[in-house]
């Protein structure tokens, strides 16, 4: 796929991904334009006094929930990378239309956008709290999921296509655990909710590098999800805070004690690579008899953060983390 001829959106372009995924598109692909789309003016402002301003960038004021502004930010948009999300499980309990507005309804308008815009490729990003989901953002992730993938049904005709990603916790992202264990370490005491807690983990370079790969191979429809490590909760708390205190503080509403990235029910329907399972659309509609390379999974089959065959132990987690410990220490990590 040649990206330099490739106008690119981000929806929810200054968040933790967005830059991310910003950065290593102008160092390593350099398309002809990137245009952040997000709706907060500080953030965009903030952006551009951190160095991204290149010439091929541009900044697009606006809001998920705005049909007609999406359509007028991707006129003559060739990929959309939807990151665009309320993600704070407790803001999303306590105000679960406004959940639903951005997660769902954002989601409707971005696909029905691009597929008015003559949009090539629209990739969703999905979390493990969408598979079984006991929270309304894990609901409300799901539901954007369905969205995506069916709406291939109805851009059957034209040359739009819809894929997700669907990975697990960013280590250091906005939201992350990791900023709270390394501002608790100062007072001598962290707090976890369950010393049993498990989660799957992977940095944002991969996270951004994965979602890169999965547009050059998609054909739509796809649910992509990578091979990446769990680790205990407990672990990353010692490895953070060694000699601090550990107080478990019991399991929040809405939280489980291990993800799922892929159930039992979806491996039935599932193929499994190398680096990646791609979970297959449960039908192609808008393109008869595509195939995908890959491994059936065994029956029963199930990925969660609790049978994961990788591991990271307390020494491979120092190593994960050690870019963001130093980060805290000059004051430039997001908390």
């Amino acid at each position: 796929m040649d990206w330099k001829n490739q106008v690119v959106l981000v929806t929810g372009g200054t968040g933790s991904f967005g830059k991310k995924f910003i950065e290593i598109m102008l160092k390593d692909f350099q398309p002809k334009k990137i245009i952040v789309f997000s709706r907060d003016e500080l953030k965009q402002h903030e952006m551009q006094t951190m160095g991204f301003n290149h010439p091929s960038l541009r900044y697009f004021i606006g809001d998920v929930r705005d049909r007609e502004r999406l359509l007028r930010a991707m006129h003559g948009v060739d990929i959309v990378v939807h990151a665009a999300a309320l993600k704070q499980v407790p803001a999303c309990e306590y105000n679960p239309m406004e959940a639903v507005k951005t997660n769902i309804m954002g989601t409707s308008n971005v696909v029905e956008a691009a597929l008015d815009a003559g949009v090539k490729k629209v990739m969703a990003l999905s979390t493990d709290k969408a598979v079984n989901p006991v929270n309304l953002y894990g609901a409300t992730k799901l539901a954007a999921e369905k969205l995506t993938v069916q709406s291939n049904a109805y851009a059957a005709g034209t040359a739009t296509r819809y894929s997700c990603v669907r990975y697990g916790n960013v280590v250091g992202s906005r939201g992350s655990v990791v900023p709270v264990f390394l501002k608790q370490r100062e007072n001598g005491s962290v707090t976890i909710t369950d010393d049993r807690m498990t989660r799957f983990w992977l940095s944002l370079e991969q996270g951004v590098r994965f979602v890169i790969a999965c547009i050059e191979r998609m054909h739509g429809g796809e649910v992509f999800v990578p091979k990446i490590p769990s680790m205990k909760v407990i672990d990353l708390a010692k490895a953070i805070a060694p000699k601090a205190k550990v107080n478990i503080i019991g399991i929040r509403p809405g939280e489980k004690l291990h993800e799922v990235l892929i159930s039992e029910d979806e491996a039935r329907n599932t193929v499994e690579l190398d680096d990646m399972f791609i979970v297959k659309p449960p039908e192609t509609l808008w393109e008869r008899n595509l195939q995908y390379e890959g491994r059936s999974l065994p029956d029963g089959f199930r990925y969660s953060s609790d049978n994961n065959a990788e591991w990271l132990d307390i020494e491979g987690i120092k190593k994960f983390i050690a870019p963001f410990e130093n980060l805290y220490a000059v004051g430039k990590l997001e908390g």
